[in-house]
């Protein structure tokens, strides 16, 4: 199970940290990645991080922006978004998996979204 939470509305150029708590997970498959579905669009990639924590990947369109990471005490992953452009409008997905599964974004588990908005 995963539960998203701390989206909101927010000004362009302003920040905002999301996070998911995970329960349930088991051995290799706890990647953990962050998903988004813009207005209109399919659902993308953004970042994906292994299950210790010393491994980050993320896609172009956020790159510098966003960071992602994790602690594991708590069952918390977290994304930090950064200088928010409006096109970062949508719904911010967690999701679990093995590391190519997550990255083919075919993850086992998928939270139930929370949305941001960018807008002045």
């Amino acid at each position: 199970h995963l539960e998203e939470s701390g989206g909101g509305l927010v000004l362009p150029g302003g920040s905002l940290r999301l996070s998911c708590v995970s329960s349930g997970a088991n051995g290799v498959i706890n990647t953990m990645g962050w998903f988004r579905q813009s207005p209109g669009k399919e659902r993308e990639f953004l970042a994906v991080i292994n299950w210790r924590g010393t491994s980050t990947f993320y896609a172009d369109s956020v790159k510098g922006r966003f960071t992602i990471a994790r602690a594991n005490a708590n069952d918390t992953t977290y994304l930090y978004l950064d200088s928010l452009k409006p096109e970062d409008t949508g719904v911010y997905y967690c999701a679990r998996g093995t590391g190519p599964d997550v990255l083919a974004g075919i993850p086992r588990s998928w939270g139930q979204g929370t949305q941001v908005t960018v807008s002045s």
